[in-house]
């Protein structure tokens, strides 16, 4: 039975295992998804408060057999279809804050697009946009 949690946890999820994914979680990736958590109008209602305590969990999860699987279908079973790309933009939004990405996160965002069944276009248009914002002049 897979765990139950709210939208904005699932987001948080997928944001925290984008930061996990290469066995680093940054400063800069912590605070991009604070931020996100304080301004994006998915989160209105949740207390920010709760983010440490649903990184503890779902990294609890990715500790355990299967764990990444577990993590995803919590994910995508916790959200609505209108909301997977929003789930895969914050995650890219995540991978990008320290302004590279690895291959274990990219990795991780193809196991995401795939069990969210974002189609290529959406997951390049979304890819795109974040290079766009965080290019440096």
């Amino acid at each position: 039975m897979a765990k139950k949690i709210s939208i904005p946890e699932a987001l948080i999820y997928a944001m925290v295992m984008v930061s996990a994914a290469d066995g680093d979680m940054p400063d800069s990736e912590l605070q991009r998804i604070g931020r996100l958590a304080r301004f994006l109008p998915v989160f209105d209602g949740f207390d920010e408060e709760q983010i440490i305590p649903t990184s503890k969990d779902i990294q609890e999860i990715l500790a355990g057999p299967e764990g990444m699987d577990i993590a995803l279908e919590i994910i995508r079973d916790t959200l609505p279809p209108r909301l997977y790309d929003t789930a895969y933009a914050l995650a890219v939004e995540v991978a990008t804050a320290d302004l590279r990405l690895e291959m274990e996160e990219l990795r991780f965002l193809q196991h995401l697009r795939a069990r969210l069944d974002i189609d290529k276009l959406t997951a390049a248009a979304i890819e795109r946009s974040a290079v766009a914002r965080f290019r440096q002049a």
